[in-house]
């Protein structure tokens, strides 16, 4: 293969996986919006659409697969394949983890009265997209920002599960005001869970693009 035509795959490649990016991030959106709402309707949108992403990620991992198979990739180009092809796994998996908190709404809208929902919802977003955006720059202090971000989310997730059980061991009203309070606090739990999920899937985002760009595994491990 010609040398432009394969640096133009190259290009191709780190194009595809930033659009990737987009489209989970907009089944993101979506799913959150679903949560908010207790929208039933939207929320199996949400889990209907999840074949879109993994068609995006099964011609990826082929493309990938063909560049390390038919071009042997050294170096900085190597590092770019490997990363692409580590990084449209974590995004598959958030869009994964988007079909769970769609799912999460109560029946009248939201997800636990505790938990600030939509402002983690927000801040785990926002680490994926600026992982995206990262990769796409090929910003190395971007990856470490946001990695450093990861702390105080885990902290965050940690003081609104804590939230979640005050208000379970709280509840009161007999046996069906409990099993509507359970009910209520395991949506909440999952939802925090999941949303923790996602920022680590973010860093790892930024992990794999420091070290494409940098060769530094630093944040890997």
């Amino acid at each position: 293969m010609p040398r432009e035509n394969y640096q133009a795959r190259l290009d191709e490649l780190r194009a595809d996986v930033v659009a990737m990016g987009a489209l989970v991030g907009e089944r993101y959106e979506t799913a959150i919006e679903a949560a908010v709402t207790g929208d039933a309707a939207l929320a199996d949108e949400v889990v209907g659409g999840d074949h879109e992403v993994n068609e995006t990620y099964l011609a990826l991992e082929d493309d990938c697969t063909d560049l390390l198979a038919l071009q042997q990739p050294v170096a900085g180009d190597l590092r770019l394949v490997t990363a692409s092809f580590k990084i449209i796994t974590d995004l598959e998996r958030i869009a994964d983890l988007a079909t769970n908190l769609a799912e999460y709404g109560g029946p009248d809208g939201g997800v636990h009265p505790a938990i600030e929902f939509e402002g983690l919802a927000a801040a785990a977003g926002d680490m994926v997209a600026d992982a995206v955006a990262a990769y796409e720059a090929g910003d190395a202090e971007a990856c470490r920002e946001i990695a450093a971000r990861d702390d105080d989310f885990d902290e965050r997730c940690r003081r609104a599960s804590e939230a979640v059980v005050r208000g379970l061991l709280d509840a009161d009203g007999g046996t069906e005001g409990l099993e509507a309070s359970i009910d209520e606090a395991s949506r909440g739990l999952l939802a925090v869970r999941d949303l923790e999920r996602i920022a680590d899937h973010a860093v790892n985002v930024a992990a794999r693009t420091l070290y494409m760009i940098e060769n530094d595994d630093d944040l890997i491990y």
